[in-house]
């Protein structure tokens, strides 16, 4: 969001006004070229297969793209992307970091979901550049698959999820908010938000596999259709990309979904 090139606005006022740290524009993650391509590799791999654990990743790895590393490296590179695998788990196998804040109950089994700003589903996903990587969170709308609203960071600090909640609360007012169980989506100051404006949350249960797939259909069309297609050089790159593919996906890309309609048609004419 910050504007490195506006002359009328230093880069530390764009921070205030933002209210993130001027050295967090500055930050660059410290990449080894060669983890780098393993991450972009497991990216390509994970966003085909979502669905695959540690074990199948690494065996694609082998397979496609001659690299070799043990189960244990492959693990350490998705939990620095930030993905694991989508599929049924133990309850009693949650992570500490996703006990530290409340979570809450699924609220969609069985609901049914008839008008734009019902329900709205929020995730996060890796990018990939090719200075680093970056991570972009969207906000869709599950009745028309309207892209609310989105945004990148170079780290999964929670600050970047939070200011995309409140652009996307500028535009409009769900019933329902729907995420998973990550700390950036429990985080007291993301969910004190939804809980202010009387918004009902909803996170998916750790022992389901499909909650959120309408963000995970997102993603794979994003990646595909853009990240994939293009070399981003930097997070400001990307977001000069996606802001330019996001408008496309909005007012342009019909979906066969809603009768071959855009989503800013179903989402505005609802």
């Amino acid at each position: 969001m910050i504007e490195p090139n506006n002359n009328q606005i230093s880069i530390s006022r764009q921070s205030d006004l933002l209210d993130i740290s001027r050295s967090s524009f500055y930050y660059e993650p410290r990449v080894d070229e060669e983890e780098k391509l393993i991450m972009n590799s497991i990216d390509k791999i994970y966003t085909k297969k979502p669905f695959y654990g540690s074990r199948r990743v690494g065996s694609d790895l082998e397979d496609y793209y001659d690299i070799f590393i043990c189960r244990e490296h492959v693990q350490r590179l998705m939990r620095l992307m930030g993905i694991e695998a989508i599929y049924p788990k133990k309850k009693l196998n949650l992570s500490q970091n996703r006990t530290l804040h409340k979570t809450y109950s699924y609220l969609l089994k069985g609901y049914r979901i008839t008008k734009p700003n019902q329900v709205w589903g929020t995730d996060i996903t890796y990018i990939r550049l090719e200075k680093g990587w970056a991570y972009l969170t969207a906000i869709l709308d599950w009745y028309s698959r309207y892209v609310v609203s989105w945004e990148i960071s170079e780290t999964m600090e929670s600050d970047f999820c939070v200011s995309n909640l409140q652009n996307a609360l500028e535009i409009a007012l769900p019933e329902i908010h729907n995420s998973d169980q990550g700390v950036q989506f429990t985080d007291k100051k993301y969910t004190g938000i939804l809980e202010d404006r009387k918004v009902q949350i909803s996170m998916d249960g750790r022992d389901r596999c499909m909650d959120n797939i309408f963000t995970e259909r997102l993603w794979r069309t994003v990646k595909y259709e853009n990240v994939f297609l293009k070399s981003y050089h930097s997070a400001v790159d990307a977001r000069a990309g996606l802001k330019e593919y996001f408008k496309f996906y909005n007012t342009e890309r019909r979906h066969m979904s809603l009768n071959n309609q855009t989503p800013e048609f179903v989402y505005q004419n609802r």
